[in-house]
């Protein structure tokens, strides 16, 4: 069974717009759970009332991303999932996801799946996966590379986000759950597939399953968006700052080739402390 777990903390109607959205599915054979951590807006009271086939996971508010998709995971296995999709509350599902994301699952059992990211907005695709090149730290995109003609079916990627990931029974059997010690909140995605990939576990986004993100969104567009020193200093250092360098030498050391890594954390330190002035 396929077991969809989704980690919220208030904006409750991203949370409610995308539920709905997974109530349209055409492959109904999946189960939800909502870890809830601590949300202050009335999340909890509407997930009672209008998502009664949703379980939900409790949190006091001091789960982050990683430690809550973990704790849905665990409460999943409990129930014998034997899948486990990670999905982020802002996003929207078309009624066919699940259904695309099951057909490479069961043709390709062992693989790790990510979904091809349009813009809510426009429609637009905005991200299909990357391949890293630890010796220059530089991604190609896909996006970038594929001719319109080439985007469907699975194309291998380095590592993948959090917020449409298919990760089979038998990845978790192996190396476990996500690193809610060290990555607390960004990064554990993409160190986790990272990882699975290094395990032998094949990483591909599946072009053939779409979502819909609000880039815009995100913690760390509002946090650049209104720049300060305040702003600059969580940006580097807060559990939710997208250039965490602690969060940033965490994943280095566990992902990159070791005759690489001098470089690549120099360079890495390099962007993230200017990257917030320059985006």
């Amino acid at each position: 069974m396929l077991y969809l777990v989704i980690p919220v903390f208030n904006r409750r109607a991203y949370t409610r717009a995308c539920l709905l959205s997974l109530r349209e599915q055409t492959c109904p054979e999946f189960r939800v759970i909502v870890v809830d951590d601590g949300s202050t807006d009335g999340t909890a009271q509407m997930l009672t009332d209008e998502f009664g086939e949703v379980e939900v996971v409790t949190g006091d508010g001091s789960l982050f991303w990683t430690a809550g998709v973990n704790a849905g995971i665990r409460r999943a296995l409990v129930h014998g999932a034997t899948r486990l999709l990670t999905l982020n509350n802002d996003v929207l599902v078309p009624p066919d996801f699940v259904e695309k994301m099951l057909l490479w699952a069961n043709r390709r059992p062992e693989a790790v799946l990510g979904a091809l990211e349009l813009d809510a907005a426009t429609g637009q695709p905005i991200y299909g996966g990357e391949r890293v090149n630890w010796r220059t730290n530089t991604s190609q995109y896909l996006l970038e590379e594929l001719p319109q003609t080439r985007r469907h079916g699975l194309h291998p990627v380095t590592y993948l986000p959090g917020r449409g990931l298919l990760i089979p029974l038998s990845v978790i059997e192996s190396i476990g759950l996500f690193d809610e010690q060290r990555l607390p909140h960004y990064m554990a995605d993409y160190d986790y597939t990272s990882g699975a990939r290094q395990h032998g576990f094949p990483v591909y986004c599946n072009y053939d399953a779409v979502l819909s993100t609000y880039p815009e969104e995100s913690g760390q567009q509002q946090t650049r968006r209104h720049r300060s020193l305040r702003g600059y200093y969580q940006h580097l250092f807060g559990i939710r700052g997208g250039g965490n360098l602690r969060n940033f030498t965490h994943f280095a050391l566990k992902n990159c080739p070791p005759r690489y890594m001098p470089y690549y954390l120099l360079n890495g330190y390099a962007r993230r402390l200017v990257g917030y002035f320059l985006h």
